[in-house]
């Protein structure tokens, strides 16, 4: 903002230097010369206080977003707005009398015509033209977009406004609606959950192209036929829209859209959720068995955010192998003490909402694989008690080095010893080299579902809950037991598909 500051005409200020609205100034006289005349300087003031804050809150928002997308991408509130109605007109009966000089030659009395002819339905009722409808917002779920880091940048989204009625004053044939405003349409990658800001969940658009109407636009006004006391009984008996006084002009103004704020929630969706403590491996087992790359380096740290790849189906199905491919999820690590905010807290978590299996990669060179195990389902327990109740395995990473090949077996027996069985025999071992949970006639409930109430479920020891359904030894990073590692999730899967049909 700039101005111009002039003096009255016996004294002259001037500004030592620039400074704010609110800074201090100093006023200095001026000289005046033997002629008396008077020395006028002039100088533009700018208002830093305002620019600074307003550069500093654009500069910071991306610089944060870029720094730490993983506290940003999969939940954000925004504010949409359906678009405004078109306005209707008030308009006057044409003239009906006959004109003074008859028309001469086809054209001008075919546009005669069709000017004499207004526009009727069915019953003989004039049809007046009406305003536009105004947009309407529409969020649907993309396959090309897999996060919400785009909508912190922009979080204010307007549809357009309907068109007003293009008319003169006079109704006529020629006389046309508002045109209608086109949706809004806002993409969202697949699994997005949309919600009212703190309140209801309006639609879960776990597949793509699943869409929901958000805020619908206002309709357009109406038009009012204008005519005088005298005729106004024979007008009303060709329509109801006549004008009874000032009030009714009310009727022609199109209504407002509607203003809605909306928090969206991404929940990654994944046939299969690898869990586990940092730098256990999650990351390089999905890129040995998927296509995905994520960041893998030489140096211990943890991903910050999901890592989506795909499986490919079941070679030993034949043609069924196309329908049994499955999507891996690579969640961040999780660290003792998650659930009271530590490290990267465990919101992330809700991402295995939508998972029907659960990997469990555990470091088996590390100094305690068996506490760190406990520490992944307690944290998962603590905020789900539901997800132990999923069918899950067991991968033992790194039986490469010789601290872990060595104590393998008495891993395996330690693990397979925190759960529960409802069946009497003991596990069975596969000559893979996988240890197996017995799947015995009328096993295959539905254990996602529990009927136990939350508070009894958290209630619960991790010995309480069902074993895995197959422990594995691999080296991801040396290629050891990778295919027997993929025929136990593949078979984990095959029994999640019979869980579900039953």
């Amino acid at each position: 903002m700039a101005s111009l500051i002039s003096p009255p005409p016996s004294t002259s200020y001037l500004f030592r230097h620039k400074s704010s609205f609110y800074g201090t100034v100093f006023p200095q006289r001026c000289e005046q010369d033997s002629n008396k005349s008077k020395n006028v300087r002039f100088l533009s003031v700018s208002c830093r206080i305002s620019t600074r804050a307003k550069e500093l809150s654009s500069a910071q928002k991306p610089n944060t977003l870029i720094k730490e997308p993983h506290k940003y991408f999969d939940q954000v509130i925004i504010t949409v707005r359906s678009g405004d109605g078109g306005h209707g007109a008030v308009l006057a009966m044409p003239n009906q009398r006959p004109p003074s000089k008859p028309p001469q030659g086809k054209h001008e009395k075919e546009k005669l015509r069709r000017k004499s002819l207004l526009k009727r339905d069915f019953g003989g009722a004039l049809v007046l033209p009406v305003g536009g409808h105004g947009g309407d917002v529409v969020i649907y779920a993309d396959e090309g977009k897999d996060s919400l880091l785009e909508f912190h940048a922009k979080s204010r989204f307007n549809a357009k406004r309907g068109g007003n009625v293009a008319a003169m004053g006079v109704l006529t044939s020629q006389l046309h609606d508002g045109l209608s405003a086109p949706a809004l349409r806002i993409p969202v990658p697949p699994g997005t959950v949309v919600k009212r800001k703190r309140g209801t969940l309006l639609a879960d658009l776990a597949r793509p192209g699943d869409e929901i109407l958000v805020a619908r636009g206002g309709q357009g006004g109406i038009s009012l036929v204008e005519t005088p006391e005298r005729s106004k009984k024979k007008v009303m008996a060709l329509t109801t829209n006549v004008m009874r006084d000032d009030s009714d002009k009310v009727l022609a103004v199109g209504q407002p859209g509607e203003d809605v704020s909306l928090e969206l929630i991404l929940r990654v969706v994944a046939d299969v959720g690898l869990v586990g403590l940092p730098n256990a491996g999650k990351s390089t087992l999905l890129a040995a068995t998927t296509l995905a790359r994520p960041d893998i380096a030489d140096y211990p740290f943890t991903t910050l955010m999901p890592n989506l790849g795909r499986l490919d189906g079941d070679p030993s199905l034949g043609p069924g192998m196309y329908s049994s491919e499955a999507t891996l999820a690579d969640l961040p690590g999780l660290i003792e003490g998650a659930h009271l905010g530590k490290g990267l807290g465990r919101n992330f978590l809700r991402h295995l909402r939508r998972t029907r299996l659960l990997v469990h990669v555990v470091d088996a060179a590390a100094e305690d694989p068996v506490n760190d195990y406990r520490t992944v389902k307690e944290e998962l327990r603590m905020y789900n008690p539901d997800y132990l109740d999923r069918p899950y395995i067991v991968v033992l990473n790194k039986i490469d080095l010789p601290q872990a090949k060595d104590r393998l077996p008495s891993l395996t027996e330690e693990i397979m010893r925190l759960g529960c069985d409802t069946a009497s025999s003991e596990p069975e071992t596969s000559t893979a080299g996988a240890v197996k949970r017995p799947d015995p006639e009328g096993e295959n409930a539905d254990v996602s579902s529990s009927k136990a109430p939350t508070k009894d479920r958290k209630d619960k020891d991790i010995e309480d809950y069902p074993r895995p359904l197959a422990i594995v030894g691999v080296s991801v990073l040396k290629g050891i037991r990778v295919n027997e590692m993929l025929k136990a999730i593949r078979a984990g899967l095959r029994k999640c598909r019979g869980i579900n049909e039953a």
